[in-house]
């Protein structure tokens, strides 16, 4: 995916450190006039979020866009499910692979692509405790080794 044209508003840094992420997916998500203006100011938080196939449509559940200040009686709910906009083949093949056992779909960022509010889910598998420790190992020697390699290009 290039990322001409792409604004991040949000994005769930621990689900990386938390889950194995296998494959992602791009969604539009059904939000309402006040959502999206909150969306705009960067008042979104993915980080308890998640997602579901029910009913053969994916919703987003969990994901807190804070009220819009301008807003009034019409304003929206902060944690409301939330449709997202997925191609029916993709909705299918999510939920074979979510009947598995330990994979779920986790929402990664949230962003503007020409001026639409999109998604980028991913399919993801739990790590243990011992995994993770092991990640933190491996930044650790990946930081480690970058910089020798500037100290010794100096």
């Amino acid at each position: 995916m290039s990322n001409e044209g792409i604004k991040v508003l949000a994005q769930n840094k621990k689900a990386r450190h938390d889950y194995f992420i296998e494959e992602t997916y791009e969604a539009g998500i059904a939000l309402t006039g006040t959502e999206i203006k909150s969306i705009r100011k960067g008042r979104v938080n993915l980080r308890d979020g998640f997602a579901r196939i029910r009913n053969g449509e994916a919703w987003l559940y969990n994901v807190h866009i804070s009220e819009y200040e301008q807003g009034n009686r019409y304003n929206h709910d902060p944690l409301r499910t939330r449709k997202l906009l997925l191609h029916r083949s993709e909705i299918n093949k999510l939920l074979g692979q979510t009947k598995m056992e330990g994979y779920s779909l986790i929402p990664l960022r949230l962003y503007l692509k020409r001026g639409f509010c999109k998604v980028e889910i991913g399919l993801a598998k739990g790590k243990k405790k011992y995994d993770k420790r092991e990640s933190i190992k491996q930044r650790d020697a990946q930081r480690e080794m970058q910089r020798a390699l500037r100290a010794r290009n100096r």
